[in-house]
């Protein structure tokens, strides 16, 4: 008789989510899953605890089963923490960055509550590679110290994250990298010739000033004005470039518009003739091969930038928080720009400076990225040997 096959739920994924960063952690985490069961000869079943957005899911396939979350899924015995007791393991990626208290109580509370749950049904919790901290109110400290010292693996993804876990009484960190590091995506054919293609993804959100439009993640750079002046930088370029707008965050009409990378992008595209427009696309996957494709680039949402970093573009993240440097610089790639400490000017002309040594960016990356894989194969590891200890 075959053996039974390996139960694991995903809390704080989605197959479904407008932000194609949040999608490529979950594609990359199923990437994972599934290649760890096939060498260890076991079937999977992932069940994925995922929000109720009208995007078709990223993945499917017969090992795949998505359940909706909602409040009856927190509350009711028959919601998560049914799914958690007959699960050989519920893993936890914070939504990437959300396992800090900066971004509003409800959130935190919500992780929070998914812990406990898990805790309670008795199910070894995992925490994949993501941001810890910062925890900036007393409670939220306590009660993030409760559960890092709760779970049965905790991953970080850079340095900052791994002593903001040791500084909350949790020693035994796995510092890996992100997850998405691994997302799958198609290589572009040979090209022979043809214009310099420079990516910028603009971020939604940073051109709106935030979730309030009051600059709350207190920028010090004038950031639609140095996206302008990127673009203009580009075209009048020598090299004659051919500048590519690259949404990373594409809302549905009438849902959180001012997040919206598309919308900005659109709006630019018409401000300035000849730039070129990427699609919607459909996955992370999809945005990652698109990315693929171009001789180098920027931008302001972390994952659009690790889709350049690990296929090989030259890249420049524009930072607007700890995280970015915090991912990059773990790997010993220096070339993150910082709008919340740097001057329009200065950002500018770093880039354009990268720009015209992004060879030598390209060979960084490179040593980067074999030092991510490494790192991130740490966690693999911690997974494998959870999956090995689950009966059969």
């Amino acid at each position: 008789m075959p053996p039974r096959p390996i139960r694991v739920c995903l809390i704080m994924h989605s197959t479904r989510s407008d932000n194609l960063g949040v999608g490529a952690l979950t594609v990359s985490e199923i990437e994972i899953l599934r290649g760890l069961a096939r060498d260890m000869g076991r079937d999977l079943d992932v069940t994925v605890l995922d929000f109720k957005d009208a995007r078709e899911p990223y993945v499917s396939g017969p090992d795949i089963r998505i359940v909706p979350f909602d409040r009856q899924a927190m509350t009711r015995p028959s919601g998560f923490l049914a799914l958690a007791r007959v699960s050989d393991m519920v893993i936890d990626i914070g939504a990437g960055d959300s396992f800090a208290d900066i971004y509003g109580a409800s959130r935190l509370r919500r992780m929070f509550v998914l812990k406990a749950i898990t805790h309670l049904a008795g199910t070894p919790l995992v925490m994949a590679p993501q941001t810890i901290g910062p925890f900036t109110k007393r409670g939220s400290r306590l009660a993030a110290r409760l559960f890092l010292r709760r779970a049965a693996v905790v991953a970080s993804r850079d340095r900052p994250s791994t002593e903001a876990a040791h500084a909350l009484g949790r020693r035994d960190v796995i510092e890996a990298s992100d997850v998405a590091l691994r997302l799958p995506y198609t290589p572009p054919a040979p090209r022979d010739g043809g214009p310099v293609k420079v990516g910028i993804n603009v971020s939604g959100l940073l051109m709106a000033g935030g979730y309030t439009g009051k600059n709350d993640f207190g920028l010090r750079t004038d950031y639609p004005g140095l996206v302008r002046r990127l673009i203009s930088h580009f075209q009048d370029h020598p090299d004659r470039c051919e500048v590519h707008l690259v949404p990373h965050v594409i809302v549905r009409s009438g849902h959180k518009v001012g997040e919206d990378d598309l919308a900005v992008s659109r709006t630019l595209a018409e401000e300035f003739p000849g730039t070129v427009l990427a699609p919607a696309f459909a996955s992370p996957s999809d945005a990652k091969s698109y990315i693929a494709g171009l001789d180098f680039f920027m931008g302001a949402r972390m994952h659009a930038c690790i889709a350049a970093f690990s296929s090989g573009v030259p890249v420049i993240p524009m930072a607007y928080s700890r995280k970015f440097a915090g991912l990059f610089g773990s790997l010993g790639y220096d070339r993150t720009v910082d709008c919340t400490g740097e001057e329009a000017s200065a950002i500018l002309g770093k880039i354009a400076a990268a720009f015209e040594e992004r060879a030598t960016l390209a060979r960084e990356a490179d040593k980067a990225l074999k030092l991510g894989l490494e790192k991130l194969g740490a966690y693999e590891t911690a997974l494998r040997r959870l999956m090995e200890g689950t009966r059969a």
